[in-house]
């Protein structure tokens, strides 16, 4: 299996100018490549092949004196801009060919010195390496001071140095690592997200919403409020804008922080996950969207599915429209749908009191199982 493992790097005020002019270069060929296809297209002169593509704005734009700076950085970063400039329009074409499952795909766009987030990338052939000082040393940049918070399982195949909207460095190292199952146990779990509860589970426990952005709500909004009132183009403006930055960054790493955790637990301690499939694009357009985004379901999902492939554990999706909510987990009678302000309701059939969220949950654990075991060759149909 193919992970990231991030750690953070503190670069000196020279390295930082070094990886600025890295993070120019990679974006300007980026652009130039970009431009270069779509002037082609609208001469209607043949699609650019990747080869040509690559002489023409590195290559020979280096023997330019509007482009002959390109040189003062590793030649590789240059590269794997256009690396990223074909990948994209290979997900575009492949999207709207309809060979891309999901969400249909934008064509490429340009890229702005203005965007939050930027970011570079060293292969092998760069000859980064990791010093027996245990610096990450990069070319034309120099020995990078990291913070090592674990080991790397392997050696990296490539590593990608990030400047985040909070003026943060990280280095991502790409890394194969061998799948380390698990001690097997009987325990399996289903769960019901939520938003009162972030997660109720099959055995009756909830655990509490972190609710990240809705604590942090106020000072985001005076951070925000000391932008506005900044002139436009200050230098006052642009600390005012990196202190709202790193307000946002600490609401991100608390949110992933705590997906990270309570995803551990669960694959730790259960066989087989289950979880209802949420359709987080349409909530995410209703008035409960702020809510939603807020309580990262898809990040949480996410890191359900890869840590179950990676320790040998079962994970599922359970259909978005299959009746949780309506169907008695004891004698499976359908009650119909209920408002969300009813939380508590019995069974006309049993009689049987549930608790909206943990019915739901384990609802979502017996359909889990019925899929499992009708995809190994069960019987589908019940017996007469």
């Amino acid at each position: 299996m193919r992970l990231r493992y991030q750690y953070r790097v503190y670069p000196t005020p020279g390295q930082r100018e070094a990886l600025a002019k890295a993070f120019g270069c990679a974006r300007v060929v980026f652009n130039d490549g970009l431009r270069a296809r779509e002037d082609a297209r609208a001469a209607g002169l043949p699609y650019l092949s990747d080869g040509d593509l690559s002489k023409l704005v590195i290559t020979e734009a280096k023997k330019t004196p509007g482009r002959v700076w390109l040189g003062e950085v590793s030649a590789v970063v240059l590269q794997q801009a256009l690396a990223d400039l074909n990948t994209a329009y290979r997900n575009f074409f492949a999207s709207v060919a309809g060979k891309r499952k999901g969400r249909r795909v934008a064509p490429p766009r340009f890229r702005s010195r203005k965007d939050s987030r930027q970011a570079v990338r060293f292969t092998r052939n760069a000859r980064f390496q990791i010093t027996a000082s245990r610096k990450l040393r990069l070319p034309k940049i120099g020995d990078v001071g990291v913070r090592w918070s674990r080991d790397l399982p392997s050696e990296p195949s490539s590593v990608t140095v990030i400047r985040d909207a909070a003026g943060r460095y990280f280095a991502s190292f790409m890394v194969e690592t061998a799948d380390t199952p698990l001690i097997e146990t009987r325990n399996e779990v289903g769960i019901d997200l939520g938003l009162t509860h972030f997660a109720v589970l099959s055995d009756g426990r909830k655990v509490t919403n972190p609710r990240a952005l809705r604590r942090a709500e106020r000072r985001l909004r005076r951070a925000q409020q000391a932008i506005s009132r900044r002139e436009k183009g200050s230098a006052n403006r642009v600390k005012a804008k990196a202190r709202l930055a790193k307000l946002h960054a600490r609401v991100a790493d608390t949110r992933r922080d705590h997906a990270h955790k309570l995803s551990t637990l669960l694959v730790r301690d259960n066989q087989a996950v289950y979880v209802e499939d949420m359709n987080v694009t349409g909530l995410g357009r209703t008035r409960l969207a702020k809510s939603v985004h807020d309580a990262g379901w898809s990040q949480f999902t996410a890191m359900l599915e890869y840590k179950a492939a990676r320790y040998g554990r079962t994970f599922a999706r359970v259909g978005r429209f299959e009746p949780t909510s309506q169907t008695c987990s004891v004698c499976g009678n359908k009650d119909g749908p209920k408002p969300l302000s009813v939380r508590e309701w019995t069974c006309l059939a049993c009689g049987t009191t549930h608790d909206r969220d943990v019915n739901a949950a384990r609802n979502v654990l017996a359909a889990g199982r019925a899929d499992r075991v009708n995809a190994c060759g069960g019987t589908v149909r019940p017996a007469a």
